[in-house]
C-alpha cells in the first residue's frame, strides 16, 4: 500500500524528474504519464517534484481506502483533505486525534494539493470520458459556451478559479530591511557571494535565473542584465521559460569587475557564477552550493528564516512604493500576467496605506512629539 516519490533522470538530456512508485516499486502509469506531460510542456524539476509528491499523497489514500481513482467525486476529495489532516499514526487508523491537536499540514499546503489533483483530473478528462471529477470553475469569458481546450490547464491566465480550502490567508511577501541587508553583505567573506546578493537585490531574478547566468549576459555599457532561457548543466533554468531584459544600477557592475578581477582570475567558463573553492573546481555553480552560502549567511547574520527570494521581494516592493507601473512590475519580474504581480504584492501594510492616504490628502503627516525638558 505504500507509495513513495522517485527521482530520474533523462538518459539523453540529464534532466532531473520524478515518478510515483507503489510498493512493488512499479510506476503509478497514470501518474507517471501525466507528470511526463508536465515534463514535455518544460515545467520545471521543482514543480514536477511538488506535484508528484501531492498525487502520491492522494494515490496512498486510494489505496487504503481501496476506492478507484477513475471515479473519485467532489466529497471523496473532501474526505481525502479531512484525512491530510491527521498526523501520520491516525491516517491509519491507529490512534485516535483529540479535538485540540493541530492540523498535519498547514491550509495552503491543501490549497496546493487540492490544485494538483485538480490539474491531474483536467488533463484525464480530456481523454477519457469515464473520467468526470471536476474542480476548477472556468470564467465565462474563457468561452462562451464553456469549450475547455486540450491545454487549458496548462494556461497561467486566471481562467479558472480553484476549489479553495477555507482559512487560507496570503501573508503579505517578506522583504528585507536595509539594515539586514548590509548585515548579510557584510556576512559575505568572498565577493562572489556579495556579487549574487547584490545581483539579487537589484534586479529581482530568481536564484536559478542568477546561476544560469553568462558572462555575455551582462552589459556593463548599457547597464542591463538579460535573463535568457538556456538548457544548463546545472540544472538552473529561467521560470516559463521567457526572456527578459532588466536595467541595473552602475554600483552592481562594479561589484561584477571586482568580483572578476579578484576572484574568477583567467577562469575559463561561460558561467558568471562558479565553484571556486569546493569540487567540482570551475564549475557552474549549482543549487546545493547556493544553499551552503545561504546557510553560511543565516548562522554569521542570525537571519534564520532569510532566503534569497526575499532579495526579489524586496526588490519588487521597492518599485510598487516608489509608484512604479504595475505592467513595468509584472515584465521585470518576469511575470506571467498583471495578475499575478497584484496577487503577490497587492497586500498593503499599514504604513504603506498611511502613506498613500498622506499622499492623496486624506490624511496629515503625524508631527514628532516634542520633547519636555
Amino acid at each position: 500500500m505504500a507509495v513513495s516519490v522517485q527521482p530520474l533522470q533523462g538518459v539523453h538530456d540529464g534532466r532531473r524528474s520524478f515518478t510515483v512508485v507503489d510498493s512493488d516499486a512499479l510506476p503509478i502509469e497514470c501518474v507517471e504519464s501525466f507528470l511526463r506531460h508536465l515534463a514535455a510542456l518544460s515545467y520545471s524539476p521543482n514543480t514536477v517534484k511538488a506535484y508528484a509528491h501531492d498525487l502520491a499523497d492522494l494515490f496512498t489514500w486510494v489505496r487504503f481506502r481501496r476506492r478507484d481513482w477513475q471515479t473519485l467525486t467532489v466529497a471523496d476529495v473532501g474526505e481525502w483533505v479531512a484525512w491530510l489532516r491527521l498526523p501520520s499514526p491516525a491516517r491509519q487508523g491507529r490512534v485516535g486525534v483529540l479535538p485540540n491537536v493541530e492540523p498535519s499540514l498547514g491550509e495552503r499546503t491543501l490549497q496546493r494539493k487540492i490544485a494538483a489533483v485538480s490539474a491531474f483530473y483536467g488533463f484525464y478528462r480530456r481523454l477519457d470520458p469515464v473520467i468526470t471529477l471536476q474542480l476548477t470553475r472556468w470564467d465565462r469569458g474563457f468561452s462562451s459556451a464553456g469549450y475547455q481546450p486540450f491545454l487549458a490547464h496548462t494556461r497561467r491566465e486566471h481562467a479558472r478559479q480553484e476549489i479553495r480550502v477555507r482559512g487560507v490567508l496570503r501573508s503579505a511577501p517578506e522583504v528585507v530591511e536595509a539594515e539586514a541587508y548590509q548585515a548579510l553583505l557584510d556576512g559575505c567573506t568572498r565577493l562572489r557571494d556579495r556579487f549574487l546578493l547584490q545581483l539579487l537585490r537589484e534586479s529581482g531574478m530568481r536564484i536559478g535565473e542568477a546561476l544560469g547566468l553568462r558572462h555575455e549576459d551582462l552589459s556593463i555599457a548599457r547597464r542591463e542584465v538579460a535573463v535568457n532561457p538556456r538548457l544548463n548543466a546545472n540544472g538552473a533554468r529561467v521560470k516559463r521559460w521567457k526572456p527578459r531584459t532588466i536595467p541595473a544600477p552602475a554600483a552592481l557592475f562594479s561589484s561584477y569587475a571586482d568580483y572578476l578581477d579578484e576572484e574568477y582570475g583567467d577562469l575559463n567558463s561561460d558561467f558568471v557564477f562558479v565553484n571556486l573553492w569546493a569540487a567540482p573546481l570551475g564549475h557552474a555553480m549549482a543549487y546545493p552550493a547556493a544553499r551552503d552560502v545561504l546557510l553560511r549567511l543565516r548562522r554569521r547574520t542570525g537571519l534564520s528564516s532569510f532566503t534569497f527570494h526575499h532579495l526579489r521581494h524586496t526588490y519588487a516592493t521597492e518599485l510598487i512604493r516608489k509608484g512604479t507601473d504595475w505592467a513595468i512590475v509584472a515584465h521585470l519580474l518576469g511575470h506571467a500576467s498583471v495578475q499575478t504581480t497584484l496577487g503577490i504584492y497587492g497586500h498593503l501594510t499599514v504604513e504603506d496605506a498611511r502613506r498613500a492616504l498622506i499622499a492623496a490628502g486624506w490624511l496629515i503627516e503625524p508631527v514628532q512629539a516634542l520633547e519636555v525638558p
